[in-house]
């Protein structure tokens, strides 16, 4: 039996993924039949980067996914796909159809994809100018405190040098 799974490299803490179609039998990290592409779940989003077509091709022949493996297909719309070529293939909708469908799919997930993308860089932005403006204040304060400290010693000075002129004088 043939699986569609993933194969750990990379360091301690930080894995990277292999997608690979592998036997059942082969040890996970060991033979394979064909690398199909790479998965970093290390980044937000995770970045997913594989040949869709051949892993199409390979669950057309009847390959099984693991379930993490499943739920990147899913993610990436090769398994919606799968499911409107069987639909093509049975004669319940047409081949247009089915791209069309695929089409629209794709465009409003890379659209949602693109939103979170933006929403943790604004984040991200704001979170930066809030520490910024936080260390301003922080500034500010040190540096007042610091002239505090240097206005007391010069007036304690010169009310020194004022008893001694008014000693001087008498």
């Amino acid at each position: 039996m043939v699986k569609m799974r993933l194969a750990r490299r990379g360091r301690k803490k930080l894995a990277i993924f292999d997608i690979v179609v592998a036997n059942v039998s082969s040890p996970r990290d060991g033979r394979f039949i064909e690398k199909l592409g790479i998965y970093n779940p290390n980044t937000n989003p995770a970045t997913i980067e594989f040949d869709e077509d051949k892993a199409f091709d390979w669950l057309m022949k009847g390959v099984q996914p693991t379930d993490t493996v499943k739920r990147i297909l899913s993610y990436k719309g090769v398994l919606l796909r799968k499911h409107l070529q069987v639909g093509v293939n049975k004669g319940a909708i047409s081949q247009e159809q089915a791209d069309a469908k695929l089409a629209a799919w794709k465009a409003n997930k890379n659209a949602q994809i693109q939103a979170k993308i933006d929403r943790l860089a604004n984040e991200k932005a704001s979170s930066n100018k809030a520490k910024l403006e936080a260390e301003a204040k922080v500034k500010e304060a040190r540096a007042i405190a610091i002239q505090k400290k240097a206005q007391v010693p010069s007036e304690e000075s010169s009310e020194a040098n004022n008893a001694e002129n008014s000693t001087s004088e008498e």
